[in-house]
């Protein structure tokens, strides 16, 4: 490879030359006060940098920075000032996500290794086409779209990315500069809180911009590369949707929320294929083609324009209208545009009409308090069900045969759950089974946990043995990962439990959490519970001859199990089951991995790539010897006792409290969700959510939750001579380098100058000291283990894109620690001085929120 066609060389020309080159033309935009905006902001990032290298504090630096380079006296003149940084500082965000989107292409090879490209040459090289085929029978992706948005741009501000993306693609400099002055002028956030159904919406702009036409060419690349084999009769990718499904601590979430999600979603995948259809109509214009095509375009027209027109097209009357047009096109007109039907044939095997399926969660609490109230206020369970213990309840909850009216509660989340499972039914009535068909449990820590649900359903007017809902069990937390293998063979032993999932094709999903686990255990624990976790489920669940699927709840940064998925699934050993690959999604990891359609597709067939080879070309360090096994557990166990000890202190959220934008958090009005599960109660770690305790330590670039426990494992086994077993263990296991090369990640989002001032704090100085000394440790035995003179060295695109982000970031950064050390100096009772300091934090907030998009 020519050294100027390098990754790192193409990205600093397409991306790094092109985002100074464009954000020059900001300063040009006819805007009040842009101009001057734009070059004091540049200057302003040169005195933060001098001021950071010389341990001044943000408050030292904002002040200093007013008196050299302005004029401005008034307090009023000064905030304005900030706000326009914001502002700016936002939109040139919006400008490199979108120079990163034009570029994808050019910079990742689309048909390098992990690709379905690269797939083709892996299987004939080995003579895999058979082995390949059965996978197929029975492989598939699941994407799941989450409610934990952790990025927020309005729709409009979305559209603006994709069609900058666009012309920078074309290099069109006078559209790119219309869109940017849309930018100046395109408000960024919304004043209130979105509601589920918002949500919902904004998540369908990526289904039918990004993932509908990603999957579509993926498809027809599988079907090109692998003839006869690639039929899709098993739906080779699927999508998951939270946002309407996901009640757990969300109390706006309710079954009529539920019903309307389903509805947009139906309603997305129709207009997909309406778009699909009137685009094949212009090629489509034989004899014995036009006139089915015509008709099947004015079906699918009435569903999306007539308003109250009746649902009545399926997805097996699509199908058959497009396989008729086929054969016509085959049999008359020597396949001429064949493959267009073929594409969109296999899309509607995809999607049918129901785009993603659409999973319902709730916290096992709810179920436990509504039974309770079952049993006092009906006849269906015993009046002493309370004091029952755990066994005596499952043979209660399996005995009960009658329907309970929701009425007869009184309290409206108990009514809201019961009519959620029977809206379930009516979902996959007019949406199709896969529409809707799982109901995850949060906190599940028992076997009881699952048969509450199971019985609810049946009280909910389900008939037995007729329940067409896959029950997901969500282990999190240590403990719970430790105890799920024998929750699982409780429920396996249960013979009405078994005969359920004989009728759901003996297979079982089970949820595994990565945000909980990491704030409960610290990174090295929550990543390897994960993985015995998983190993020990495959074996219990293979000993009762059923298939267990696993289901990762992974955020986007590190610390929430994000990172390199692809790699995390390539890095499992074959005592872990690989029937399908299955994953949470959301904020930046939506529009860093899927924001547009090239990284989309390339992002999934790594996936898809992961999966299969991971079962037909297993790699020879996926698994771990006995010893490298020790060596990983004394690592957990070690990081597990340092992070306990942080996390014990008791000022340690206080600390974070103090430090950061965390009870700000709720206001940045990017979630329907609220920050904590118990908003009435004192604020604890085991409530608060992992959105904001990850997000709250990014902000303040920090990133605890990435690396802390690292450093000191580490250390500790050099200090009692075991080094070279910890290198062993780096050189042999994926898995474990996965693990470090995310902590990487981590670490090089951190920036501990921001908030040096810390240091000296009478309270919380110690605290800083501690994680700062942590992150120095870690970074210096990550270092001698990979062998490496900084961070990412060995991922250079990545390691620039985020130095370029940091650099962006950096005045935003800065204010929102200026704006909390000014209100926590405040003496002074002026409302409105205190309400401008409170606006900044939250507004630079939303600026630092976007730009770590590439945390995934």
């Amino acid at each position: 490879m020519n050294v100027s066609d390098s990754p790192l060389s193409l990205f600093r020309n397409l991306v790094g030359m092109k985002f100074q080159l464009y954000n020059s033309l900001f300063t040009s935009l006819p805007f009040h006060r842009v101009e001057k905006t734009g070059v004091l902001l540049s200057l302003f990032l040169l005195h933060l940098e001098e001021g950071f290298a010389k341990n001044k504090s943000p408050k030292e630096i904002v002040e200093s920075f007013m008196g050299q380079y302005t004029t401005y006296t008034t307090q009023e003149e000064k905030f304005n000032l900030l706000f326009r940084f914001i502002q700016y500082a936002e939109r040139q965000v919006v400008l490199f996500d979108a120079l990163e989107d034009a570029a994808f292409e050019h910079i990742h090879d689309i048909k390098g290794p992990g690709t379905v490209k690269h797939l083709q040459s892996e299987v004939i090289y080995e003579q895999a086409q058979k082995q390949l085929a059965e996978k197929l029978k029975d492989f598939s992706v699941r994407v799941v779209l989450t409610a934990h948005p952790t990025q927020f741009y309005p729709n409009s501000v979305l559209g603006i990315i994709h069609d900058l993306a666009q012309s920078l693609k074309r290099e069109h400099t006078t559209e790119v500069n219309s869109y940017l002055q849309q930018l100046g002028i395109t408000p960024f956030l919304k004043k209130e809180r979105p509601s589920p159904h918002d949500e919902a919406v904004n998540l369908t702009w990526f289904l039918e911009h990004v993932f509908y036409p990603a999957a579509g060419n993926i498809l027809s690349a599988m079907r090109q590369y692998f003839p006869g084999i690639a039929n899709f009769k098993n739906p080779l990718i699927r999508l998951g949707f939270w946002p309407g499904g996901d009640r757990d601590g969300n109390p706006y979430v309710k079954v009529d929320t539920t019903v309307k999600v389903a509805e947009v979603l139906r309603a997305s995948i129709i207009v997909s294929y309406y778009r699909d259809v009137r685009e094949m109509k212009r090629r489509l214009t034989f004899k014995g083609v036009e006139g089915p095509i015509a008709e099947l375009e004015k079906k699918l027209y009435n569903h999306i324009f007539i308003p109250g027109y009746q649902a009545d097209i399926t997805k097996e009357e699509i199908l058959e209208a497009l396989q008729n047009v086929r054969t016509t096109i085959l049999e008359q007109h020597n396949g001429l545009f064949v493959s267009h039907v073929e594409d969109l044939i296999a899309k509607v095997e995809l999607f049918g009409l129901f785009f993603a399926s659409l999973d319902i969660r709730q916290d096992s609490s709810v179920h436990n308090a509504l039974l309770e109230s079952i049993a006092e206020k009906t006849d269906v369970l015993p009046g002493q069900y309370a004091s029952l213990s755990d066994s005596e309840k499952i043979r209660s909850l399996l005995q009960a045969n009658k329907e309970v009216d929701p009425s007869q509660l009184g309290d409206e989340l108990f009514q809201d759950t019961l009519d959620t499972m029977k809206a379930v039914r009516s979902i996959q009535q007019i949406n199709g089974e896969d529409g809707c068909h799982r109901y995850i449990i949060s906190h599940s820590t028992s076997a009881l946990s699952v048969l509450e649900v199971y019985a609810l359903f049946h009280m909910s007017g389900w008939k037995k043995g007729q329940l067409s809902v896959d029950i997901v069990p969500l282990f999190e937390t240590i403990d719970d990962l430790k105890a799920a293998p024998h929750v699982m063979r409780e429920l396996y032993n249960i013979p009405e439990y078994k005969e359920h999932l004989k009728n759901r094709r003996s297979i079982q999903t089970i949820m595994l959490g990565f945000s909980d686990g990491t704030k409960d255990g610290g990174y090295l624990m929550a990543n390897w519970s994960i993985y015995k976790a998983k190993e020990e489920l495959t074996r219990v669940s293979r000993e009762n001859d059923i298939e267990v699927v696993f289901f990762d709840g992974r955020g986007g940064p590190p610390a929430r199990g994000g990172g390199k998925t692809h790699q995390f699934y390539k890095s499992m050993g074959p005592n872990i089951e690989n029937k399908e690959i299955q994953l949470t999604v959301q904020g930046q990891t939506i529009s860093s991995n899927f924001g547009n359609i090239d990284s989309a597709r390339y992002n999934m067939e790594q996936l898809i790539h992961a999966g299969i080879s991971n079962a037909l070309f297993r790699d020879a360090n996926s698994k771990l010897s006995p010893e490298n096994e020790a060596t990983l557990r004394e690592l957990a166990d070690e990081s597990y006792r340092a992070f306990g000890k942080v996390k014990n202190n008791p000022i340690f959220l206080e600390y974070l409290n103090f430090a950061s934008p965390l009870k700000y958090y709720s206001e940045t009005n990017i979630a329907s969700r609220p920050s904590k599960r118990n908003k009435d109660k004192k604020l604890t770690l085991d409530d608060l959510r992992a959105v904001p305790y990850v997000g709250s330590w990014s902000q303040i670039k920090q990133n605890l939750p990435g690396y802390y426990g690292v450093g000191l494992a580490l250390e500790k086994m050099e200090k009692e001579g075991k080094w070279e077993m910890v290198q062993q263990l780096y050189n042999n296991s994926l898995f474990f380098k996965t693990l470090i090369a995310n902590s990487e990640m981590s670490m090089s989002k951190s920036y501990f100058p921001l908030t040096a001032y810390l240091a000296h704090h009478p309270e919380y100085g110690a605290l800083w000291n501690d994680f700062y000394e942590e992150y120095e440790r870690s970074k210096k035995y990550v270092l001698r283990l990979t062998g490496k003179e900084e961070l990412m060295d060995d991922k250079p695109v990545g390691k620039l894109s985020i130095n370029m982000r940091q650099r962006i970031e950096l005045p935003l950064t800065t204010i929102q620690q200026y704006a909390l050390i000014q209100l926590r100096e405040q003496t002074q009772e002026d409302e409105q001085l205190l309400k401008t300091y409170e606006k900044l934090i939250v507004r630079c907030s939303f600026g630092i929120i976007n730009a770590e998009r590439n945390s995934a």
